[in-house]
């Protein structure tokens, strides 16, 4: 596809994941689109390339739109570059022919040492995609034990989370944790030593801290129920995640907004339901084939799910509904 080759030139060194099974499934692509996580641009090329006229490219990362520079002028007033948010994507545009929220990190940052997002490079303890705010290093050196432990928990799903806590305070009475490499030892000491094949000790608790520093799964939730308010009927939904909480998160949305979920207790009374605001193209998510493992291994975990926006007014969601986590202290 010519649209996916363009964006995956020597002009565009990320790799955007699923390209071509998103491009095939929105198909085709026209009117006015939203990419909610810019990054370095790939989406938002391959939509402009495949047909959209204009793209409102939302980024909080203030990094991304000064590497765009060279190329975004090429696109003149089909490209607008928006610094923002993507739960607040509804506020910068209306009756949208389609959303793409591509989630998490993107390989920019983790290929970046000062970003502080990598276990594996030494740098700052930063991991703030927004370059603004309370960094990682603030919340390991600030937060209590109890804390540390249940964002380590709920956001990483990690199972040693307070032996973790436990050791991250201990360490930090001594000298405040202010390195990526330094927060790895403390985790590594806690931790049985790692076996080939398996993840690096420090992924949960990595990817816990990151998704706590940039209220994550909030976005998450936040970001769906605003593309709801921001499509126009027809309008294409399309989301990206990487791991398998995110994914829950979206496939429970959409089986909520497309009127399948059902009765929390089979012994009440059914309720009326509304009309659905979406439809599913597909009820299972989409994954990399093996050309696109191959050409691209962070693909690996990478699933998409595609739904359409009905005529249905849009509404709210309960988070617990779609099974966002959270803290105790956050969820009460």
């Amino acid at each position: 596809m010519a649209a996916a080759a363009a964006a995956m030139s020597d002009a565009a060194p990320h790799i955007p994941v699923l390209l071509r099974p998103l491009l095939a499934a929105v198909a085709p692509v026209t009117g006015r689109w939203l990419d909610g996580t810019f990054g370095a641009g790939g989406y938002t090329r391959a939509l402009l390339d495949a047909g959209a006229d204009q793209v409102i490219a939302v980024d909080r990362d203030p990094k991304a739109f000064d590497l765009a520079r060279d190329w975004a002028r090429t696109y003149g007033e089909r490209l607008i570059q928006q610094p923002g948010v993507f739960s607040r994507l509804d506020d910068y545009a209306q009756d949208l022919d389609g959303v793409v929220l591509d989630l998490g990190v993107s390989s920019m940052q983790l290929d970046q040492a000062d970003r502080g997002f990598s276990f594996q490079k030494d740098g700052p303890l930063d991991m703030r995609m927004s370059q603004s705010g309370p960094s990682a290093a603030d919340l390991v050196n600030r937060a209590d034990q109890v804390e540390l432990a249940d964002i380590l928990f709920h956001f990483g799903e990690e199972r040693a989370s307070r032996r973790i806590a436990r050791a991250i305070v201990a360490a930090r009475a001594a000298a405040p944790i202010m390195t990526t490499l330094a927060l790895v030892r403390i985790i590594e000491g806690c931790l049985p030593r790692q076996k080939p094949g398996q993840s690096h000790p420090a992924t949960r608790s990595f990817q816990a801290l990151r998704i706590a520093v940039n209220a994550e799964y909030e976005e998450l939730y936040q970001g769906l129920m605003a593309a709801e308010r921001a499509l126009r009927p027809g309008g294409k939904l399309a989301v990206v995640t990487f791991h398998s909480v995110e994914d829950r998160m979206v496939k429970r949305f959409l089986t909520v907004r497309t009127g399948g979920a059902g009765r929390a207790n089979r012994y009440a009374p059914e309720e009326a339901r509304s009309e659905p605001q979406f439809t599913q193209t597909s009820r299972k998510a989409i994954g990399p084939d093996d050309h696109e493992l191959t050409e691209n291994p962070r693909s690996r975990s990478a699933k998409l799910r595609v739904a359409i926006r009905t005529s249905a007014p849009a509404g709210r969601v309960d988070p617990k509904a779609i099974g966002m986590p959270q803290t105790p202290e956050r969820g009460r």
